[in-house]
């Protein structure tokens, strides 16, 4: 045999050795220069892009965000989304990963209370109270669909204790998650929306605070999911869970108008 031809054999059984590597492991090899994937409700959009930033300066991990509704992100993980982290809306979808075997339990951490209020653009537009949402000249009243946004069923459950929610359902008009919501507003496709505070207090508009007497808690959780419970984002994900929970997450968080797990409710005149 020549040299020629027996470097060329080398060749190819190290090639057919690579080939033959557990599908596992080629898997975590590729993921390892990755960002991390967290799935999060649509009220963190804009206090999770600045707690990714700080995560990002603090541990030079970065992180790839994909926000929606709380029950639609759940929905899909329950379904095989390839997600590492799932942060709620409301933990009671963290509750329902959980059970489905989908994510961990045991990293299961509250890390806020939301808030809703009435969102218009301009100040003479604005509900000084929840129970002026019964005049007709808010025509359309942008709300998060309730079946599968915490935020919308918040905004349903607060208009109905109020004794509001029998004139305004007609006129409600419904976005696929608390962000979109505020865009109707935004855009004048409704006259005041029901949104998270953590969206409102960073726009040009205007809001009224909504009384948290009106509805159940929106206690707030995330939890690492069976796709950054093992390999090379296993510690990443965890990391980025008690990042939230650190310091640094919670100034970031009340920033953005959360409260913090453990705050008392704000009273609401």
């Amino acid at each position: 045999m020549s040299g020629r031809s027996s470097r060329v054999e080398i060749v190819l059984a190290l090639a057919a050795g690579s080939a033959l590597l557990p599908a596992c492991e080629r898997g975590e090899n590729a993921r390892r220069g990755e960002p991390l994937r967290v799935a999060a409700a649509a009220d963190l959009a804009l206090a999770f892009a600045d707690v990714g930033k700080a995560f990002e300066a603090t541990t030079g991990k970065k992180v790839d965000f994909s926000f929606g509704s709380t029950g639609l992100l759940a929905k899909q993980i329950q379904e095989g989304a390839p997600f590492d982290v799932f942060a709620a809306a409301n933990v009671s979808f963290v509750d329902d990963v959980v059970s489905a075997g989908s994510c961990l339990g045991e990293t299961k951490q509250l890390y806020a209370k939301g808030r809703i209020v009435m969102w218009s653009k301009t100040p003479e537009a604005l509900p000084k109270s929840i129970e002026d949402l019964r005049d007709p000249k808010y025509a359309k009243i942008a709300l998060a669909n309730p079946e599968h946004a915490p935020y919308g069923r918040a905004g349903r459950e607060a208009m109905t204790k109020a004794g509001v929610w029998a004139s305004a359902e007609p006129r409600a008009v419904y976005g696929e998650n608390v962000q979109q919501t505020l865009m109707f507003a935004q855009t004048g496709n409704a006259e005041v929306a029901i949104v998270a505070l953590s969206l409102a207090v960073t726009s040009s508009g205007h809001y009224t605070p909504i009384d948290p007497s009106l509805h159940a808690p929106l206690d707030q959780a995330l939890v690492v999911c069976k796709g950054g419970s093992k390999g090379p984002k296993a510690n990443e994900a965890r990391a980025f869970v008690d990042f939230v929970g650190s310091a640094a997450g919670r100034t970031i968080m009340k920033r953005y108008g959360f409260l913090l797990p453990g705050e008392p409710l704000p009273s609401i005149p």
